[in-house]
């Protein structure tokens, strides 16, 4: 699969686990990329080349798993019907089933599934604190929102719009768990992250003897972009040709970048922390230093729910023929560079720049409809006019 994450894939995590069961350090030779705690997961298992299918049924059942978490999310309709906003279309919805079946037989979701991504499992920890958020249980979406930041780092950019959603879905005010300080409720969920992170890297730094050479090899691979493998991502091509002298600098401004949405679209989005989430969730398949399917599979997955703001997107169809085009191509570009020889990084990294673009478009267009949607109740005198920027 062109598009599944380096440095995240199935084969490092074999080679992790071949190092593992032979009590080698798997962080020795820069090969294994991944958290520890799927050293003991992946070990209890047969072995893949003898029995494949207990793998595979794992992967399938992760899957199912964010199913369930999206019909959850899907039918609290939140996405129409927030606690500070109610949209005039929200009747217009999906059901959580056609919403599960859409992810279930996404052909990116499949392509995560079959090329055995890790990234499924962190997908499956962030729609699972969506769902506790939107279900009035924020300590347990802190506590899956912490899992999902173990495993793959970005998901904690999440937090500020999921700590607004679990305030907005907490219990009524009789309840002895209700904060009215939202600046209290954020800094309790916070610590309540910080302390499940913490748990986690201590039994990580358990499983590998002692040590937190871990560290440097997941996180701060992902920090410093120290595996410039092609992927589908924006930074691997831009940073091979970066002078050595400019690294660090441009390393803080794409990081910049990346996180700069987090705070304006918690700020705008206020009254939709749902739609915040979903926003963010394509950002992050855009702009993260190593993107692949599976986020996308993530992004696509939660469009969805805004099934009520469709009539309001504009390039519906240039988005779906973009990312059909890269989707098709990708894999061509990418054998005539690297097997047949015929073609260089630049016939890769084009398709991928469609790609983002297919992205960036479907991205920019749902924001335009979510506030459209929301301009329009303050302005009802404007619906199903034109909107022209002068």
């Amino acid at each position: 699969m062109w598009m599944l994450t380096p440095p995240p894939r199935e084969q490092t995590v074999q080679e992790g686990l071949f190092l593992y069961n032979h009590n080698v350090s798997p962080y020795d030779g820069g090969v294994y990329h991944q958290a520890p705690l799927f050293l003991p997961l992946f070990s209890l298992l047969p072995s893949y080349t003898s029995w494949p299918i207990f793998t595979n049924l794992l992967f399938v059942a992760v899957d199912i798993l964010s199913a369930d978490a999206l019909v959850k999310i899907a039918d609290s309709c939140e996405a129409g019907s927030s606690a500070l906003f109610k949209s005039p279309r929200r009747d217009k919805r999906w059901s959580g089933y056609v919403v599960a079946a859409v992810y279930l037989f996404s052909p990116f979701t499949v392509a995560t599934c079959i090329g055995r991504s890790t990234s499924v499992f962190t997908n499956c920890a962030i729609l699972h604190a969506i769902a506790k958020a939107i279900a009035g249980a924020p300590l347990g979406a802190m506590v899956a929102l912490s899992f999902a930041a173990y495993l793959s780092m970005y998901p904690l950019l999440l937090l500020p719009a999921l700590v607004l959603l679990a305030y907005d879905r907490q219990p009524a005010p009789p309840s002895p768990h209700h904060v009215s300080s939202g600046l209290r409720f954020a800094a309790l969920h916070a610590a309540a992250v910080a302390a499940c992170l913490a748990v986690l890297l201590g039994m990580s730094y358990l499983v590998t003897g002692g040590s937190w050479e871990f560290l440097p090899s997941t996180y701060g691979t992902q920090l410093t972009l120290s595996d410039l493998t092609p992927n589908a991502g924006l930074w691997w091509y831009f940073f091979i040709e970066m002078f050595d002298s400019f690294r660090s600098f441009f390393l803080a401004v794409f990081w910049l970048h990346l996180a700069s949405y987090v705070g304006g679209l918690c700020v705008r989005a206020r009254a939709q922390p749902l739609a915040a989430l979903a926003l963010l969730a394509g950002i992050f398949a855009i702009f993260k230093p190593y993107p692949s399917i599976a986020d996308t599979a993530l992004f696509l997955a939660l469009v969805p729910l805004f099934r009520h703001v469709f009539p309001l997107m504009r390039y519906t169809f240039v988005v779906a023929a973009a990312i059909a085009y890269a989707a098709f191509l990708g894999p061509a570009f990418y054998h005539l560079w690297i097997y047949a020889g015929s073609g260089n990084a630049n016939f890769f990294y084009a398709i991928t720049l469609v790609w983002s673009l297919g992205q960036s478009l479907l991205v920019s267009d749902l924001t335009f409809a979510i506030l459209r949607d929301e301009w329009e109740v303050d302005r009802p005198e404007m619906v199903n006019k034109e909107i022209r920027q002068i």
